[in-house]
């Protein structure tokens, strides 16, 4: 039933960064390549996701105690110290936050302290080997729907199927991303609306001039241009500040939240996405400049002109 199976034995940590033990297939579920250095042979040898060695500023051959736990401590150190063998390049996934050892290193971490004096009377504490947990993959999605119902009722183990450890996390966390995403549109509309109504008025107000320009020989087409640099020009400085504004008010959230695991959780925003907003924004725009226009080409030159006083 089972294509791949990943072995993993967590527990430790260091400055808050997760020690992961585990096999050098792992890295392939990220696509992680190394950028230098090696993957791990032996016990005690650590390889760095991208974002550890940036922000711990580790390179290769650098070594530092482990201390156990999730969060960062100095009561539980252990006294075996790690080596920096490699370090990964980039994946934007959480793999970057991670600090990448071999089994037998949480093994040896976790017993060879308490090996020495318990030797005579508790020997075989070595023996202990443990994992954590073990990522697998299903040969099919039978396999996937039976074995771990059946996995749950006769071991003592647990399955969980991420997926719907998420969905169960979503239906918990009250306000959805749905509707936070229906209120941006709805902002989006109404900043349009604005624009359209300013482009208006600038065209009601200025009338007169633009009926000087027509007389002066100026084509609809000239005029039309006019209204709408003005209108792209608005909304291309709006939308600028827009981002500038978001990836300020990003930083300073992150940093002011930055919390011992310094998960960064709000990633860059994807290009795709910035497009698709850059596009229906500029659409919008296009949609209001035109029925802001549409005064123009429907203008009389005749009357507006006997008519300023």
């Amino acid at each position: 039933m089972i294509k791949s199976a990943i072995p993993i034995s967590y527990g430790d940590n260091y400055k808050g960064f997760r020690i992961v033990g585990t096999i050098e297939e792992y890295l392939n579920i990220y696509n992680a390549e190394l950028k230098k250095g090696r993957f791990v042979n032996k016990s005690m040898e650590v390889v760095l996701g991208a974002n550890v060695a940036k922000q711990l500023n580790l390179n290769i051959g650098d070594t530092f105690l482990s201390s156990h736990g999730l969060v960062e401590n100095n009561i539980d150190v252990h006294e075996d110290e790690l080596t920096v063998v490699g370090i990964l390049k980039p994946t934007q996934k959480v793999i970057d936050r991670l600090i990448i050892t071999n089994l037998e290193s949480i093994w040896d971490v976790h017993h060879h302290g308490h090996q020495v004096e318990e030797h005579h009377h508790h020997h075989g504490s070595h023996d202990d080997k443990e994992i954590t947990s073990l990522l697998i993959t299903f040969k099919s999605k039978r396999a996937l729907l039976s074995l771990p119902r059946k996995n749950n009722e006769s071991t003592n183990m647990q399955a969980a199927l991420p997926i719907y450890e998420l969905n169960k996390l979503y239906d918990y966390t009250s306000i959805d991303f749905e509707t936070i995403n229906w209120i941006a549109y709805l902002i989006l509309i109404i900043s349009c609306l604005t624009i359209f109504t300013s482009l208006y008025k600038m065209v009601k107000e200025r009338a007169f001039d633009l009926a000087i320009l027509r007389t002066y020989g100026a084509s609809n087409f000239q005029l039309i241009q006019m209204v709408l640099y003005e209108g792209l020009f608005i909304a291309f400085v709006a939308f600028l500040l827009g981002v500038t504004f978001i990836k300020i008010g990003f930083y300073f959230v992150i940093n002011s939240v930055k919390t011992n695991y310094q998960q960064n959780i709000l990633q860059q925003l994807p290009f795709t996405d910035f497009l698709e907003i850059a596009s229906i924004i500029f659409t919008m725009v296009i949609v209001s400049v035109l029925l802001a226009i549409y005064p123009i080409i429907k203008m009389n030159i005749s009357t507006i002109l006997s008519n300023e006083k």
